[in-house]
């Protein structure tokens, strides 16, 4: 049986239109925009609750917290006096001069140094991760590179959001300034993306990409209380055209209970990177109030479980998909997958901790697969101890300490409910019912890795906008589900 799924023109120029409008505001405005109703803070990867617990278990003794902290105090990144080295321009991508490393380590002293001090009380610590991105916001005025300035401008982003959400209230942190640097360097890029998607089909730019600038665009929304912005997040992660929302990005779900990736088809470090940034996504929207984890039957937790399995060496089913890739009006092309790719069972990601916490202790719901390799990857690091290439900078880490937590239950064996002081949730126009090694991700994996080259001003400049003539996804066995 051959079925094909075809995106909607016309929902995809309604998209296009509210996000570039947006966008276009932001940049106009040069500065963050503003919505009735400020988000939670702190209330992305972490609450104010989550910071006290892990504080307090940490000063208690308790494991396997004492493990997790372990592993921060023991990285270099983590040390107070780190000396931030800003650029005025990041690039990243093959053909420019890449410095891009200064900006990923720098984000992640920042980040390390403000939870250490979160869980430590010592002021030494916030005070270095507040110069940090000082520097950087004072410092940076564009992001550049060949099409893996996309990757560049997403997943930077959102560690950005989340380093200077933990010393948001310091005395000394320039918020505004760092507000606007957020909005129109990496949001208002990432935003973009998922609009025109660097002038190539919608199908081009595998599930990652995607999925690294919705959690920009989510977290520089909830940081700068952009409403409008994390409504669109919201929406385009339940409907969006590209190979990211989730019904894309997990498109059949078997009998068994477990739900297919589609990056894996590709390869193990991609996604396991797919993974942690939806991850990631859900656990920001969480944090506000907005229960993704549970959307659309647990779907999330069904990519997650087969994704743990897979990658510990069991077999997955996987149901072959052909994607078009190309330039809307130019080169274009096919590609097939036709099984789940080799994996190596010792490759980690610090992924894991932040997922099978949620399912298991907010939830009370099993998660055999992702808690076997939760265990496996414990206790987890952060940035520095995964590799020195960027693959291993591409979470935050440290799930052991920041993401465990007691079950939560409440009377009957009801589960737990998103954060109660959040406000109440985001909704979109529309409601749906309910490699390898870290440097195999050094290169992007857009025009360029299929040899066409970068589509060169194939941008917002030239005022193409990505049709949605490319996604064509043949599937041939298994059984869709939604």
């Amino acid at each position: 049986m051959h079925l094909t799924r075809q995106i909607s023109r016309r929902s995809l120029l309604k998209a296009s239109g509210a996000a570039v409008g947006a966008a276009a505001g932001i940049a106009a405005a040069g500065r963050p925009a503003s919505a009735a109703g400020a988000f939670a803070h702190p209330g992305l990867l972490h609450t104010r609750t989550d910071l006290d617990r892990m504080a307090a278990k940490v000063k208690a003794g308790a494991a396997p917290y004492t493990a997790g902290f372990a592993r921060l105090t023991a990285n270099p990144h983590a040390r107070s006096g780190w000396q931030a080295r800003p650029q005025a321009v990041v690039y990243r991508g093959s053909g420019t001069p890449e410095n891009y490393a200064l900006l990923y380590n720098d984000i992640h002293a920042a980040y390390q140094n403000a939870l250490r001090y979160h869980v430590t009380g010592e002021s030494g610590y916030a005070d270095t991760a507040v110069a940090v991105l000082n520097a950087w916001s004072a410092t940076l005025t564009a992001v550049d590179g060949s099409a893996d300035r996309f990757l560049a401008a997403g997943l930077y982003g959102y560690q950005f959001a989340n380093a200077a959400e933990l010393v948001r209230d310091h005395g000394d942190f320039e918020l505004a300034r760092f507000q606007e640097m957020l909005t129109k360097l990496f949001g208002a890029v990432s935003d973009d993306f998922l609009v025109r998607h660097n002038g190539a089909v919608i199908s081009n730019y595998w599930t990652n990409w995607d999925l690294a600038a919705m959690v920009c665009v989510l977290a520089t929304g909830i940081f700068c209380d952009d409403r409008a912005q994390v409504t669109r997040a919201v929406e385009y992660f339940k409907h969006g055209a590209g190979l990211g929302s989730i019904k894309n990005a997990i498109p059949v779900v078997y009998d068994d209970g477990l739900a297919e990736w589609l990056e894996a088809g590709r390869d193990q470090g991609h996604t396991l990177l797919g993974v942690g940034l939806m991850g990631t996504f859900c656990e920001m929207a969480w944090n506000q109030g907005i229960d993704l984890y549970g959307y659309d039957d647990s779907r999330f937790l069904k990519g997650a479980q087969y994704v743990a399995k897979w990658s510990m060496g069991g077999n997955v089913s996987y149901t072959a998909n052909t994607r078009q890739k190309g330039a809307i009006r130019g080169w274009s092309g096919t590609e097939t997958a036709t099984a789940a790719a080799g994996v190596d069972p010792a490759m980690t990601r610090p992924v894991w901790a932040m997922i099978a916490n949620h399912y298991t202790k907010r939830r009370g719901m099993p998660a055999t697969y992702v808690t076997q390799i939760a265990a496996k990857a414990a206790p987890e690091g952060g940035g520095g101890d995964y590799g020195p290439n960027s693959g291993g900078y591409d979470q935050l880490g440290f799930g052991t300490l920041t993401f465990t937590r007691d079950r939560v239950e409440a009377a009957g064996g009801a589960t737990s409910s998103p954060n109660p002081t959040a406000p109440a949730s985001v909704s979109g126009p529309a409601s749906a019912s309910a490699p390898s090694s870290p440097s195999t991700m050094d290169k992007g994996d857009g025009l360029a890795a299929t040899g066409s080259g970068d589509v060169v001003g194939w941008t917002a400049a030239t005022g193409i906008t990505a049709l949605a003539g490319g996604l064509l996804l043949l599937r041939r066995r298994g059984r869709r589900a939604g």
